[in-house]
């Protein structure tokens, strides 16, 4: 029986830390999102973060194109536009083995 559930542990996929949103800040349209995440090389990186009404609809995706092993955390921006009335986006982190992350990070606009 021992061996069986050793396998069974070792047969389960093996996910790595998922991006961590460590600071967004937003304005005129611009959002400036910190992530921290234990890029390794290609092989492993962060690899984007996208904004997010709460129902899930993406207003806009910001694509990372190389790992970012020696700066953490690093802060990238995209303008990304909003819809008027919407006071309330969500801040979702990608990487390139598990793609986008299940938590979220909860943002109120000005």
């Amino acid at each position: 029986m021992k061996h069986a559930l050793a396998l069974i542990l070792f047969a389960a996929p093996a996910f790595a830390d998922a991006p961590v949103v460590e600071n967004v800040t937003y304005s005129n349209g611009r959002f400036d999102v910190t992530l921290s995440h234990p890029d390794t090389g290609w092989d492993h990186y962060a690899d984007g973060w996208r904004v997010e009404l709460a129902d899930g609809t993406v207003l806009g995706t910001r694509a990372l194109a190389h790992p970012h092993v020696d700066e953490q955390p690093f802060t990238r921006s995209s303008s990304i536009a909003v819809p008027d009335g919407v006071s309330e986006v969500f801040i979702r982190a990608s990487d390139t083995l598990d793609g986008w992350a299940e938590e979220r990070h909860q943002m109120m606009l000005p």
